[in-house]
């Protein structure tokens, strides 16, 4: 019996899916916790994914670049 084809994996390149990090600043706050930020991936916007149209463009300027 045939497999039915799976949709492309919309992982985006720039960050393999791993959207968001927290960063450290040093030091820690009166409450004794970390301070940190959070840096989202400049390609999804911190969703992780992208739309097949944008991951065709980008796999596009890969090859040429």
């Amino acid at each position: 019996m045939p497999q039915p084809k799976h949709a492309p994996a919309r992982v985006c390149p720039g960050c393999d899916g791993f959207a968001s990090a927290a960063i450290t600043l040093g030091g820690r706050d009166h409450h004794g916790h970390r301070r940190t930020i959070t840096a989202h991936c400049r390609t999804c916007h911190g969703t992780g994914t992208l739309p097949v149209r944008q991951l065709v463009a980008a796999a596009g300027s890969e090859v040429t670049a």
